[in-house]
Order: structure tokens, then C-alpha cells, then sequence
């Protein structure tokens, strides 16, 4: 953590930004030190934007950032955060990996927000985890590192190490930070400055409450919601799902009926397509091998599937601009 390195004047620290940058991660890590400067009335901090090659760094919004400094002169760094967004595979490059590894050897600490992780894991900085990421990012990464333990916290902090799930969690991960090193007073001063009335710990999860996303407070409901989401791979019977709950399969429709308008099946179904679509668009795994991980016991299935609830099938969807494999 950078709060735990000896520094004389203010902590320098390195943002590398990855094309297609989640802009909001970005400034919500920057401006609270903007601020602490501010309000302890001299600089704390001072940082720096970079970029692989020093050339300006497009972000997922569309907005070019201008930098600094190229990422060579991250090797004077302190610490050097990844901040990626969308298809980060896009941009794990040899000479990026390696030039990760060598500055963690020189004792640079590496975070990283949203998908930046990525990128750490690919070149096998992480060890075993934990790390977080953005929750719609999870599955595909998953997928990819089976080995890396994966939490659903905003933000996780190793001794080398730290992730965030990006967003405005990367907020409350700065104010974490500058409370470790500065003290609890200052970073809910800046926190008030944001009009953020709470800082979230990191234990705090990235979603919504299921209650909350379900709009229902039914508990027989969210026990069954929960078994469906635990198990998409291997979905199960209508009636092991009921048991769960304790009630019979009727009662599991009625409810389903009442509360979300549709069937139990069509929402386990829902469930397992929206997790196809992570896994397809944030990776490239093969349609058959995204088939088979959301529980379709064929592509012809799942195609269909996937075309009747998103109105094009899962080739076509990946051939639309954004894809991580698709050709600019």
C-alpha cells in the first residue's frame, strides 16, 4: 500500500492508463488526493498520468486524457496503478507484461482499478489472490485464472498488491488510503467535501442487495434467486430449487408470478444468458465453451437461446464494436 512507504515530501503516485479507461475509476482515485492536498493546506500527494508510449490515452467515454510520461518512468515510482475498463486483453502486449514484472521486482508496488487486474494476473503478479474486479468482468475472469481467488469486495489490499472493483468504489479506497496515512479526520473531511456520507469499507459488496435488485423482500424468493445464482453451470430441477425453500414447485411459480412476473424458469434462464453474455463479450472463450459453462447442453441451444433474448445470436453479438476481439 502506498501509505506504508517512507517518502520525504509529498507521495508520488503513477496512474497507467489502458485504452477504453474507465474514466469515473479514474477520477474518483485522483480527486480525493486532489483534495486532501487541499484541505491539510499543502501537498500530501502529487501523481502522474502515464501511458504506455506517452501518447494521449482514449477512455471507454470517448474523452482523450493527455499524460506525462511514458511507463519507463515508472520505475521511480512508489506505486503504479493500472486503470483499464473494457477489453483489457486487448492490450496485454509482451512488452507491457514484462515491463510489469520488472518494476515489481524493483519493489514498485502495483494496483490496480476495475479490470486493470487483468493485466496483473496475465503477467503472474497476483499469486492466489484475493483480488476483486469489477462484478461484470468476474465471470470471464474467472474463467480464464481458475487459481486466482476472486472476492466480491470493492477494494482488496495485499502487501504488494491491491485491487478495486473500480467505479466509485475507487473513491472509498483513496479515502481508505489517505486514513491509513493521515488519519481518520482528514478523510472524512475529504469524503464531505464529495458529499459521500459514508466511507464504504472494503467488505462492503459492489451490488445491490438482492432485496433490493428484486424489489422483493420475500425470503423464500431470494432463496431460491440465490440457488439459481449459484449454480448456472449445472442448473438445477425445479423441484430441488422448491425444496430449498421449502415449498412445493406450485407455490415456487406462484410466487415467482407474483413478485417478478414471470416464470422461475424464465428467470433461471435470464440468469444464465446474462452470464453467457459476460462470458462471450469479455472473453474469448469459444461459443461452445460459453454454451456449456451457463448449463446449454448444445450451441444450436444456446444460440437460440441467446437470439430469442437478445435479438442476435452470439457470433453476431461479437462481431458488434466493442468486443475484445474485434478488429478496429
Amino acid at each position: 500500500m502506498f501509505q506504508n512507504i517512507a517518502h520525504v515530501g509529498p507521495q508520488p503516485i503513477g496512474f497507467l492508463l489502458i485504452p477504453k479507461f474507465s474514466s469515473m475509476a479514474f477520477f474518483s482515485a485522483v480527486e480525493p488526493l486532489r483534495v486532501a492536498n487541499r484541505l491539510a493546506g499543502k501537498p500530501l500527494f502529487s501523481w502522474r498520468a502515464l501511458s504506455v508510449d506517452g501518447e494521449p490515452v482514449e477512455a471507454s467515454n470517448g474523452m482523450r486524457i493527455m499524460v506525462d510520461g511514458t511507463l519507463d518512468e515508472a520505475v521511480s515510482l512508489p506505486t503504479l496503478i493500472l486503470v483499464a475498463g473494457f477489453d483489457p486483453a486487448l492490450y496485454e502486449t509482451r512488452p507491457l507484461l514484462s515491463h510489469l514484472r520488472r518494476l515489481s521486482r524493483a519493489g514498485v508496488v502495483l494496483g490496480a482499478l476495475d479490470t486493470g487486474v487483468h493485466l496483473l494476473a496475465k503477467a503472474g503478479l497476483v499469486g492466489a489472490g484475493p483480488v476483486t474486479l469489477h462484478w461484470e468482468a468476474e465471470p470471464a475472469f474467472i474463467e480464464e485464472f481458475p487459481d486466482i481467488a476472486v472476492s466480491e469486495e470493492l477494494f482488496e489490499i495485499g502487501p504488494r498488491i491491491f485491487t478495486c472493483a473500480g467505479g466509485t468504489a475507487a473513491m472509498d479506497m483513496m479515502l481508505y488510503m489517505i486514513g491509513r496515512k493521515h488519519g481518520s479526520a482528514l478523510a472524512v473531511a475529504v469524503s464531505e467535501q464529495f458529499i459521500h456520507d459514508r466511507i464504504r469499507n472494503a467488505d462492503d459488496h459492489q451490488r445491490m442487495t438482492l432485496p433490493a435488485r428484486l424489489h422483493s423482500t420475500n425470503r423464500k424468493l431470494l432463496a431460491v434467486v440465490r440457488a439459481m445464482e449459484a449454480n448456472l453451470e449445472q442448473p438445477l430441477e425445479s423441484a430441488e430449487l422448491a425444496a430449498l425453500a421449502k415449498i412445493t414447485v406450485r407455490q415456487m411459480e406462484r410466487l415467482f408470478r407474483k413478485d417478478l412476473g414471470v416464470s422461475p424458469g424464465m428467470h433461471y434462464r435470464s440468469l444464465r444468458l446474462e452470464r453467457a453474455r459476460a462470458l462471450l463479450l469479455q472473453s474469448d472463450m469459444a461459443v461452445i465453451d460459453v454454451a456449456f459453462a451457463t448449463g446449454f447442453s448444445a450451441a444450436s441451444v444456446f444460440s437460440r437461446a441467446y437470439a430469442a433474448h437478445f435479438g442476435l445470436s452470439p457470433r453476431d453479438d461479437r462481431r458488434r464494436p466493442g468486443y475484445l476481439g474485434a478488429k478496429a
